[in-house]
């Protein structure tokens, strides 16, 4: 499948921070029979800048014997494979950006759901006229998300916000304050070892690591904690492209949405 390139000539949408308050304000009114919050906690997410604070991830805290060389680009792009986000393209096949809150660049808006990528498309199909009948909602893995991004072009991902309720309850914080960046949930009880290698599976649905560690605690007995960490995307990948070899971020595998870590991991093994 063909994949949007990185440029496009016009820019549809006045305002990002605009975009993504109309479209969260109406995910959490369609989520509020359930989630009571999400609607508030979503439009604070909208205009807050993400920090990047290393996530207190267990099975990384052990300090391991460092050589010189850091983790390639590559190596780290590989670690996101099968992961699908989505967004609006052209019928060129060409990303539809819009304006950052400063209006000082175009970015690409990434989603994290297929419907929020929809309600994009419309708001997209509204505002741009001669885009009505020509943009569409396109996938495009993380990987090549990151690839993209390590030469240079912007981007900003638009979170599931049942995952940020999800990470701010983890984190017994207050859901006003808002979650920066995407929630990703870790537990050390879930490292495996694998043809002499080491992986350290990270998830972005709090429910899928719920069933893994569900499975674990059958098979271990019910005397074992389920603890889960939590950090976001942006932070973990930061911290990748920072350690150096044998550091223990190298063991770091996302495990895509509704998938288990060992059939991700014998997939990834047969590459």
């Amino acid at each position: 499948m063909e994949f949007p390139k990185p440029l496009v000539p016009t820019n549809p949408l006045s305002s990002l921070s605009n975009f993504i308050h109309q479209n969260c304000v109406r995910l959490g009114s369609e989520l509020s029979c359930r989630l009571d919050d999400t609607k508030r906690l979503a439009t604070t997410l909208a205009g807050r800048l993400q920090r990047h604070t290393l996530p207190p991830f267990a099975s990384l805290s052990q300090p391991k014997q460092a050589v010189a060389a850091t983790l390639t680009t590559d190596y780290v792009a590989k670690t996101l494979v099968g992961t699908a986000v989505y967004t609006v393209s052209n019928s060129n096949n060409e990303f539809v950006l819009i304006s950052d809150p400063n209006g000082a660049k175009s970015i690409g808006l990434l989603c994290f759901r297929q419907e929020d990528a929809e309600a994009f498309l419309a708001q997209v199909r509204l505002r741009k006229r001669e885009l009505r009948g020509q943009a569409k909602v396109v996938p495009i893995t993380l990987d090549q998300v990151y690839m993209l991004k390590v030469e240079g072009i912007a981007f900003r991902f638009l979170p599931d916000p049942v995952q940020i309720k999800n990470a701010l309850e983890l984190k017994a914080a207050d859901i006003s304050t808002g979650f920066d960046g995407v929630p990703v949930f870790q537990s050390d009880l879930l490292v495996v070892k694998k043809k002499n290698k080491r992986y350290c599976p990270v998830y972005f649905q709090k429910e899928d690591i719920e069933k893994e560690l569900s499975k674990f605690r059958a098979s271990r007995g019910s005397g074992v904690s389920q603890h889960i960490m939590v950090g976001s995307l942006e932070d973990v990948l930061k911290k990748m492209e920072m350690s150096e070899k044998n550091s223990g971020w190298e063991d770091l595998i996302f495990i895509p949405p509704g998938k288990s870590h060992s059939q991700h991991i014998q997939e990834v093994a047969k590459v």
